[in-house]
């Protein structure tokens, strides 16, 4: 995966979190996680795929515990199944609850929205119109998957700014699938495009402390993503 400073920071302080690995940031099981995590997320290895453990043993020059290890976490944010005396493989997403989790993403989103609109001071607005500015510069260069992780890192300071940690807690509970799925509605046609018009939107509603047409709208954005989702993964 190929991303600049700051999304890079934020894709693995993320990771990190939903791990549980911030007492083993830089151990081998952590960087093993890390690694596989990030390329399911970033649809390089697909779901339903094999993930080659002696591979990646030897790619990290370790035994196959550590592997073992790690592909355990991941299986415990349902990115990878790890199937006894068979191969581990990415999680298939029929398996996946898309709807409930789309369902409360919207309402978790809208509800950090309003929050913004209340609490942000000048400062954070300013900080959030420049993370919007990476995403605006990524999209206009048709870089679909800077436009993704800097839509992360952005999102990240939106739930950091509504200032709420059962908020943040509650969406960090979704899991590492809901950046997989994120990820692969960004990847279809037009997304981007509507993506960047809607936040746009959103962040003038954030300026103006309309908390109401914040929250509508954020709320909107997520639906509009599982419509996306179940256009293409459901019909």
């Amino acid at each position: 995966m190929d991303l600049d400073g700051p999304q890079r920071d934020t894709a693995i302080r993320m990771m990190t979190r939903m791990l549980r690995l911030e007492d083993r940031q830089g151990s081998l099981v952590a960087r093993i996680a890390l690694d596989v995590g990030l390329r399911i997320i970033d649809g390089e290895l697909a779901p339903g795929s094999d993930v080659n453990s002696v591979e990646l043993a030897q790619r990290f020059e370790t035994s196959r515990t550590p592997v073992r290890e790690a592909l355990m976490l991941l299986e415990k944010q349902n990115l990878v199944e790890v199937p006894a005396r068979r191969r581990p493989r990415v999680t298939d997403l029929s398996a996946t609850p898309i709807e409930e989790i789309y369902r409360v993403r919207a309402l978790l989103s809208g509800l950090a929205a309003r929050l913004v609109c209340e609490r942000a001071s000048e400062e954070q607005l300013r900080e959030l119109g420049e993370r919007l500015a990476v995403m605006r510069d990524a999209a206009a260069a048709g870089d679909t998957g800077g436009y993704f992780w800097a839509n992360v890192h952005y999102n990240d300071l939106v739930t950091q700014v509504a200032g709420d940690s059962v908020l943040g807690d509650l969406l960090d509970s979704l899991g590492l699938r809901v950046l997989q799925l994120r990820h692969r509605s960004m990847a279809q046609s037009g997304r981007m495009r509507d993506s960047m018009a809607d936040h746009e939107r959103v962040f003038i509603a954030y300026c103006q402390r309309d908390a109401d047409l914040a929250a509508a709208m954020s709320s909107a954005i997520v639906q509009d993503a599982y419509r996306v989702l179940i256009g293409k993964y459901r019909r």
